[in-house]
């Protein structure tokens, strides 16, 4: 007889339970083999993260009182930073107020360095103060790769004395220098955020032959009337963004100089002051290059300027592939000017021919009141006219109801689209407005 086999049948099944064991025994294993610590393998460089030091400047004899002089004992807390090896973080404590006099803070450094503002840094009232000390700065970083200052606090130039002793609020005083708030010079990779900077003796943030730079969420702050108090100045760096600031000064709100590259703004607040500039260049016959720099969101109110290149006669050098775009205008003076007949002098300047060059420009989506007739200036040299000028999509009218129109000198571009006041460039042939749309379109720009 033949036997009846079972409706079930166990190999299967085992088979099945024998895989479900197996694989989780091995997930077990594995588990564990990873919860244990592992030998670097062969050649390996892989180390542990560091962990980060925080550095009081309270516990290293910072009074933090406003009134007591603070710039020894903050500069030997960044001295110790410096050494270490690992990250560290310096404090200034929140609710305080540290006086600084000239401060000096030297790299290289062993390791990243975080300065975390949470208080106040305050300089000194009184001018007499910079006595046998360097008069052109106040804060001074340079040579530091790797640092970030930020913190939401406060730094305060106190510079009140300053502007009344200078030779530009009141003819009859000597020109004397007056210091810089904030200096990065030689600097590479830096994060400036999350800060207010008031008061400025003079310039209130200035990069100085910096490399990547990222500037954000910044307030400049300082009177319309306070002489030379650039907010943020740019010069000989490269790779420099600035997001997200609001800039309220007596002169430009940025500006950017001699031999800058590869510069971004974006999303800026300007005025009072003197708008958004490059230059001035060529001053006393120097030479000076800028290049690839794009404005691309701003607010510009209340200020003498808009969008501005200025240059003197009888320097060298050039301005190029620069994009203005997206930028709204409320009572600016002149919102879109270039002018090479630039001269900041008591007493005229002389005619020269040469000039620095200035081509492929754009000025594109700008919009808002011009608080004068000449809404756009463009005064651009005889011997080094201003070529490939581009225009796009203007409209801006008189803020207090006339009318506003342009005025042009050897200017000589292409327009696209709405443009009002109507344009008094000289237009340049169809390859050549072809070939600068090209390059002027936002799409084709690199961001750096």
């Amino acid at each position: 007889m033949r036997r009846r086999r079972s409706r079930f049948s166990p190999g299967p099944f085992i088979l099945h339970v024998g895989v479900l064991l197996f694989v989780c025994s091995n997930i077990v294993l594995a588990e564990r083999f990873d919860s244990l610590p592992r030998l670097p393998r062969p050649g390996s460089t892989a180390r542990r993260p560091k962990s980060r030091i925080v550095l009081s400047v309270d516990d290293h004899g910072a009074r933090g009182d406003g009134i007591g002089d603070d710039t020894a004992a903050v500069g030997n807390v960044w001295k110790l930073a410096c050494s270490l090896s690992a990250p560290a973080r310096i404090l200034l404590s929140a609710q305080k107020t540290y006086l600084f006099r000239s401060i000096d803070f030297a790299g290289p450094c062993r390791s990243k360095i975080t300065i975390e503002i949470a208080g106040s840094v305050v300089a000194p009232k009184d001018p007499e103060a910079w006595e046998g000390l360097n008069p052109h700065r106040w804060i001074y970083f340079h040579g530091v790769k790797h640092l970030t200052l930020e913190g939401g606090g406060k730094i305060n130039g106190m510079g009140q004395e300053w502007w009344r002793r200078s030779c530009k609020t009141n003819a009859t005083n000597p020109c004397h220098p007056a210091p810089t708030a904030v200096i990065f010079h030689r600097c590479k990779d830096l994060i400036v955020r999350n800060l207010r900077v008031i008061n400025g003796q003079q310039m209130h943030v200035a990069f100085t032959n910096c490399l990547r730079v990222r500037a954000s969420n910044l307030g400049v702050i300082a009177p319309a009337a306070s002489p030379n108090t650039d907010g943020i100045h740019i010069s000989a760096s490269r790779g420099v963004q600035i997001e997200d600031c609001i800039i309220r000064t007596g002169d430009d709100c940025i500006s950017i100089v001699s031999n800058s590259s590869r510069i971004t703004v974006r999303d800026i607040i300007c005025g009072p002051g003197h708008g958004i500039s490059i230059g001035s260049l060529g001053k006393s016959k120097s030479w000076a290059e800028v290049h690839d720099v794009l404005v691309n969101g701003a607010l510009v109110s209340n200020t003498d300027n808009g969008l501005r290149i200025k240059t003197w006669q009888g320097g060298g050098g050039s301005v190029t592939n620069v994009i203005f775009q997206n930028v709204w205008m409320e009572n600016v003076s002149h919102p879109i000017i270039i002018d090479q007949y630039y001269c900041d002098s008591f007493e005229p300047c002389p005619n020269q021919t040469s000039a620095v060059q200035v081509g492929n420009i754009s000025f594109m989506g700008i919009k808002g009141t011009s608080a004068t007739e000449k809404a756009m200036i463009f005064a651009c040299s005889d011997d080094a006219p201003c070529e490939g000028l581009y225009l796009e999509d203007i409209h801006l009218v008189s803020h207090t109801g006339g009318t506003t129109r342009s005025s042009c000198w050897q200017a000589h571009g292409s327009v696209s689209g709405r443009v009002y006041p109507p344009p008094c460039l000289s237009f340049e042939d169809r390859d050549s407005f072809i070939k600068q749309k090209t390059q002027s379109g936002s799409e084709n720009f690199h961001s750096f």
